[in-house]
C-alpha cells in the first residue's frame, strides 16, 4: 500500500512541477513579448518623435535576460533543448542507461549549484540595497530574482524527469510503447 501511495505522490508531484513549469514559460513568452514592443516603442520615441528614452534598454535587457532564465523549466519540459542521440544509439540499452543517469545527475548538480548562488547574489543584492548604476536605478533585486526562481524551476523539472525516467511509473519497461 505504502509503494501506491508513493507513485501516486510522485506523479502528483511530477504533475504540478510540470504545471508550473508550462506557466513559467508561458511568463517567459509574455517577457519576450513586452521587449519587443518595448523596443518598437523605443524605436519610434527615437527616431519618428527625436525624444529620449532613458529607461526602456534597460528594461529590456532585464525582460530578456529573466525570460531566458524562466523558459528554462519549460524548454527542459518539452526537450527543445539540443542534443545528440549518437552516442546512446551506439552504445547498448544498459550503458545509454548508466550514461542518461550520470548526465541526469550531473545535470541535478550543476543546476543545484546555480540555483544556491543566484538565491546567494540575490539576497546581497536585496539585503544591501542595490541599485543599478542609471537614472532608473532600478533595485536590482528585482532582476536578479529570476536567477533563483528560474535555476529553481529547472532543478524541480530535471528532478521531475529523472523520477519519470528512473521510476517504473507506468509499469511498462522502458521502450514499450
Amino acid at each position: 500500500m505504502a509503494l501506491v501511495l508513493s507513485r501516486a505522490a510522485r506523479l502528483s508531484a511530477s504533475g504540478i512541477i510540470r504545471q508550473v513549469s508550462e506557466v513559467s514559460g508561458w511568463i517567459a513568452a509574455a517577457m519576450i513579448l513586452s521587449a519587443v514592443f518595448l523596443t518598437c516603442q523605443m524605436i519610434f520615441i527615437r527616431f519618428v518623435l527625436n525624444g529620449s528614452t532613458v529607461w526602456q534598454t534597460e528594461v529590456v535587457v532585464y525582460l530578456v535576460v529573466a525570460a531566458t532564465l524562466l523558459g528554462l523549466p519549460f524548454v527542459q519540459k518539452h526537450k527543445g533543448h539540443v542534443n545528440v542521440d549518437l552516442l546512446p544509439m551506439w552504445l547498448g540499452p544498459r550503458a545509454a542507461r548508466l550514461l542518461k543517469t550520470l548526465t541526469s545527475v550531473s545535470a541535478l548538480g550543476i543546476i543545484g549549484v546555480c540555483t544556491f548562488y543566484g538565491f546567494e547574489y540575490w539576497h546581497l543584492a536585496f539585503s544591501r540595497g542595490w541599485t543599478s548604476d542609471t537614472v532608473t536605478a532600478v533595485p536590482l533585486w528585482i532582476p536578479y530574482l529570476s536567477l533563483p526562481v528560474g535555476f529553481g524551476l529547472l532543478f524541480l523539472q530535471l528532478a521531475a524527469d529523472c523520477l519519470e525516467a528512473f521510476s517504473d511509473l507506468t509499469g511498462k519497461p522502458e521502450g514499450a510503447l
